[in-house]
């Protein structure tokens, strides 16, 4: 099975922490360059330095912040005079949680944003040059919560449904080109955003972080809840040519906790 990436280059979103770091030291590890993006540069440079490098790897970064979608693109223009990318790995931090009901339209607004025009942002920057080179990979790292909603996360529950059926459109747009457009979903990653959730569902009913985490895990059949690495393994194949004939699906890592198929 060919999952050679030397020659590569993969721009990945979020990549200073949880499934966007370690996607981008799994990418890196199969022989890619690594374009990190991310708001941090100080992060951005300790992510630098863990990357696997031999002498066909050069990797480097673009700091920019999601909440301002114009100057995400501006600094997307000096990275495209002298790359193109073969692999772009859409992963942004995601809503608040709390019941749809509640949400204000400007969290509805502000996720849209952060997702889907972000991400759209991104795909036309790099379609391009995937388009000259007749191949390319976009994967989309979203949640389990396109095949079944999960309560509490409202707003979230949404604009991922959103940015699922974007993919699956561009999927049939690209495709005849090289291109596939595929979607990873997590469910319960211990991921600091987890983390974040099970806190928070801790002091709403009263009980212990470790109460939480263990109702958590009793929910999951393999009886553990998965790694940022889990689901880097998801995205690693899929950006492989070995996965060239797979597009426009969505792929749950969750260790068989979503109830649909």
């Amino acid at each position: 099975m060919n999952t050679d990436l030397t020659g590569k280059r993969a721009l990945v979103c979020g990549s200073t922490q949880g499934i966007g770091k370690a996607s981008a030291i799994e990418l890196a590890s199969m022989g890619a360059s690594i374009t990190l993006i991310a708001r941090n540069e100080d992060k951005l440079k300790e992510v630098i330095g863990l990357l696997p490098v031999d002498d066909t790897e050069t990797h480097n970064y673009i700091v920019a912040d999601f909440d301002f979608p114009d100057q995400l693109k501006a600094s997307l223009d000096p990275f495209l005079k002298d790359y193109t990318a073969d692999i772009l790995v859409n992963n942004t931090g995601g809503p608040k949680g709390g019941q749809a009901i509640d949400a204000t339209t400007s969290e509805f607004i502000q996720a849209f944003s952060n997702h889907l025009v972000c991400n759209q942002i991104l795909v036309q920057a790099v379609v391009p040059g995937m388009k000259a080179a007749g191949w390319g990979r976009i994967i989309n790292i979203i949640s389990t919560s396109v095949k079944a909603p999960l309560r509490g996360l409202g707003v979230s529950n949404t604009i991922r449904g959103a940015v699922a059926n974007w993919a699956k459109t561009l999927s049939f747009e690209l495709g005849p080109f090289g291109i596939t457009v595929n979607n990873v979903l997590p469910s319960t990653s211990m991921t600091g955003r987890l983390e974040s959730l099970i806190a928070g569902r801790a002091e709403k009913e009263g009980k212990s972080f470790d109460d939480v985490k263990k109702e958590m895990i009793s929910e999951i059949p393999a009886g553990r809840i998965g790694t940022a690495g889990d689901v880097a393994a998801a995205v690693a194949f899929l950006a492989s040519p070995a996965a060239g004939y797979i597009n426009g699906i969505n792929i749950p890592v969750d260790g068989g906790k979503t109830p649909s198929l």
